[in-house]
C-alpha cells in the first residue's frame, strides 16, 4: 500500500514551459520561473545579497528597486494607514464612547480561532483600562457554532447588555442582527471575511472588504480590523496602548494565515521584535510546551508551533480559557491553562492523524478515485468539526484538489470545511451554488459551510463541472514553486542572514524552497519512526544531511538509487544546539534523472 501515491490530471500545457522550468518530482510537479540571471546579479550588487536570495526576489517579482525597497524596508509611514478610512468606524468610535461613560454593559463576541481569541482578548485589555463594563463570549464550536446566533443576542439583551461588538465574525449574521434590533441592542460588527449580497442591520460594520469601504488594506484578519479600531479610540484620548496588543496582532495575523505583505508585514515583523525582546508568561510557556529553545522565534514558529496550541482548545472544548490564558497576570493560572492547551493539542494531532489516514485510505481504495474525481469531499459522524479544516488543507496540498470535508450529526445536516488551490475561488463557487447550503462564509481559498445531507451530491457535482469548464488539467497536478537554485557549497552563515532578510514567512510570503540539482547519496538513507527519511547528499566536495518529514514513500526510492544522480527540492532553516548555528535542508521531494 502506497497511500501517498502521486496521480497527474495530465501533462503541462505548452506556453507553462515557456515561463518555467519544470521537474517532475516523485510527488509533485516543480516549477522554477525563467528569470534573467543579470537581472539577478543587479540585484545581489545593489542590495549585498547573495545570488540565491537574489534569485528568490526575482523569481517573486521583485525587480524594480521600488519594488525591492517596498518590500525589505517595511515602514510605519508607507505601509501603516489611517483607520479613519475604514467605512462606519466613525460610528463606531462614537457608539463605543458612549457605552464607556455611560457604564453601560459591553458584550465582546469572538470566534473559537486564533484570530477570534486574540481579537477578543486585544478588545479587552484595550477598553477594561478605559473604564468600560465590559465582558466577552466565545462559542463553543459544538454546541453554539459558528458566529453570532440569535440565542446569544436573545441571552445578551435578558442579562442588560447594550451594546455587542462582534470580533473577526458578524458580517454573515443577518437573522441575529436583525433580532438585535428589534431588543434594542446596538451592534458593531467588525470583521474581515468577504460579505455577502445583503449586510446585517448594525450601527456599525467596519470591514475593509464592504465594497463602498476606502481602507486601502483588504488583506488584515479579525484581530487587525479591531486593533485599527482601539489605536484610534487611544490616539484620540491621547493615551498609549498597551504592549501587550502588539504580541496579539501578530499571533492573530500569523495564525490565521494573512497575507504577509504590505501592512501585515509590518506588525508581524513589530510583533516579534517585541517578544523577542521581553517575551511574556503566555509566550514562555506556549514555547516551553513546543521544546522551542531559540532565542528568537520567527513566524514559523507562531505559525506551526506556538498557534497551534490556542487553536486546539477551540478546536475541541471550550476557548474562553484561551483568553483568559493570554490576559492573565497570575503565573499559576497562566502555567494551569498552559498545560491543558499542551494536551488538548497531542489530543488533536492524533485526532488529525486518524481522519488523514481513514481519508487516504478510501483514496487507496478508489472510494475517492482521484483519476476521475477533481474534488475531493468525504463525510464521517466520527469526524469533529474542529478538526476537518486541518486535514482538508493537508489532502488539498498532497494532492492539488479542492477538498471539502464534512461531519455528519444526527439530524442529517452536514457541517463541513474547505481548502481550495490557487486556481479555484471557493468562496465564489458557494455563492454561485447558495441555494443547495444553510449557511457559508469565507475565503478565496478556505470556507465554512452547512448543508443537508440529501444536497451534497448535488453540490459536488456542480463543483467537478465548474472545475471542468475554467481549470485546465495542470491546475490539479500538485505543485511545488521552486524559488531559485542554490549549490551545497553557498550554504553558510551569510546566506542565513540574508534569508532573514524575506521575513516573516507566511501567506503570500512563502518559505523559499530551493532546488539542489545533482547530488547523490553519501550512504544509505534512514527511516525515522516509519514515517520520516534522513539521508546524506554529496556535491562539489561538500556534504550535508537532508531529512524528508512524512515522507516513507523515498525511503525505498534512495534505498536503491545506488550512485545515480538526482534533485532536491527543500527548505534552508537555522539550528541553534548549545549556542552553535548550523544550516538544516528540509527536504519536499526529490527528482530523479
Amino acid at each position: 500500500m502506497n497511500p501517498q501515491k502521486t496521480v497527474y490530471v495530465g501533462e503541462p500545457i505548452k506556453d507553462i514551459s515557456e515561463k518555467f522550468e519544470i521537474f517532475r518530482g516523485l510527488k509533485y510537479l516543480w516549477r522554477l520561473k525563467k528569470t534573467d540571471h543579470n537581472l539577478i546579479k543587479k540585484v545581489a550588487y545593489d542590495y549585498n545579497l547573495s545570488f540565491p536570495i537574489s534569485h528568490v526576489l526575482a523569481s517573486r517579482g521583485f525587480i524594480q528597486k521600488g519594488q525591492i525597497d517596498s518590500f525589505l524596508f517595511s515602514s510605519y509611514e508607507k505601509d501603516v494607514f489611517s483607520p479613519l478610512l475604514f467605512k462606519d468606524l466613525d460610528l463606531a468610535l462614537s457608539r463605543i464612547n458612549a457605552a464607556i461613560d455611560k457604564k453601560e454593559k459591553i458584550l465582546i463576541f469572538g470566534d473559537y480561532d486564533v484570530d477570534g481569541i486574540t481579537s477578543t482578548a486585544l478588545l479587552l485589555i484595550a477598553l477594561k483600562p478605559l473604564g468600560a463594563n465590559i465582558n466577552f463570549y466565545l462559542p463553543n464550536r459544538k454546541k453554539d457554532g459558528y458566529g453570532l446566533s440569535e440565542k446569544i443576542v436573545k441571552q445578551a439583551y435578558q442579562n442588560g447588555y447594550k451594546l455587542i461588538i462582534t470580533v473577526d465574525n458578524g458580517i454573515s449574521a443577518i437573522n441575529s442582527a436583525q433580532l438585535a434590533y428589534k431588543l434594542k441592542v446596538d451592534l458593531i460588527i467588525t470583521d474581515h471575511h468577504r460579505p455577502q449580497d445583503k449586510l446585517p442591520h448594525a450601527v456599525a460594520i467596519v470591514d475593509a472588504n464592504q465594497k463602498d469601504c476606502t481602507y486601502p488594506y483588504k488583506d488584515l484578519a479579525g484581530v487587525g480590523v479591531i486593533f485599527k479600531l482601539v489605536s484610534i479610540i487611544y490616539q484620540q484620548r491621547n493615551l498609549t496602548l498597551p504592549e501587550k496588543v502588539y504580541e496579539l496582532l501578530m499571533l492573530g495575523t500569523v495564525a490565521d494565515v494573512a497575507p504577509l505583505l504590505g501592512e501585515n508585514r509590518y506588525w508581524v515583523r513589530y510583533g516579534l521584535g517585541k517578544i523577542n525582546k521581553k517575551r511574556s508568561l503566555a509566550i514562555k510557556v506556549l514555547a516551553k510546551n513546543s521544546n522551542l529553545n531559540k532565542k528568537i522565534l520567527d513566524s514559523l514558529d507562531i505559525g506551526f508551533m506556538i498557534a497551534p496550541q490556542l487553536n486546539a482548545l477551540g478546536r475541541l472544548d471550550d476557548p474562553r480559557d484561551a483568553v483568559r490564558f493570554l490576559v492573565s497576570s497570575n503565573t499559576c493560572e497562566i502555567e494551569k491553562i498552559g498545560d491543558i492547551l499542551k494536551n488538548i493539542n497531542e489530543t488533536r494531532k492524533m485526532l488529525e492523524r486518524k481522519i488523514f489516514e481513514d481519508i487516504e485510505f478510501a483514496i487507496f481504495e478508489k472510494n475517492i478515485n482521484l483519476e476521475t474525481e477533481n474534488v475531493i469531499v468525504a463525510a464521517n459522524s466520527q469526524w469533529p468539526v474542529g478538526i476537518i479544516g486541518l486535514v482538508a488543507g493537508k489532502l488539498m496540498h498532497n494532492y492539488g484538489k479542492p477538498t471539502l470535508l464534512f461531519h455528519l450529526n444526527k439530524d442529517g445536516v452536514l457541517k463541513g470545511s474547505c481548502r481550495s488551490i490557487l486556481e479555484f475561488n471557493i468562496f465564489d463557487a458557494l455563492n454561485e451554488n447558495k441555494e443547495l447550503l444553510i449557511n457559508f462564509g469565507g475565503h478565496s481559498f478556505a470556507a465554512g459551510l452547512k448543508l443537508k445531507k440529501e444536497n451534497l451530491p448535488k453540490l459536488k457535482e456542480r463543483l467537478e463541472h465548474k472545475i471542468v469548464r475554467e481549470l485546465a488539467p495542470e491546475d490539479l497536478i500538485p505543485k511545488i514553486e521552486l524559488d531559485a537554485e542554490i549549490d551545497l557549497s553557498e550554504l553558510k552563515l551569510n546566506l542565513l542572514n540574508d534569508l532573514c532578510r524575506l521575513e516573516p514567512f507566511g501567506n503570500k510570503n512563502e518559505q523559499p524552497v530551493f532546488i539542489i540539482k545533482n547530488v547523490t547519496l553519501l550512504k544509505a538513507p534512514m527511516l525515522l519512526r516509519e514515517r520520516h527519511v534522513k539521508c546524506v547528499v554529496f556535491s562539489q566536495g561538500v556534504i550535508k544531511p537532508v531529512i524528508f518529514f512524512n515522507r516513507p514513500d523515498l525511503y525505498p526510492i534512495l534505498n536503491n538509487i545506488g550512485d545515480k544522480t538526482f534533485n532536491i527540492a527543500a527548505y534552508i532553516s537555522k539550528s541553534e544546539w548549545n549556542e552553535k548555528i548550523n544550516i538544516e535542508l528540509q527536504g519536499l521531494d526529490i527528482a530523479t534523472q
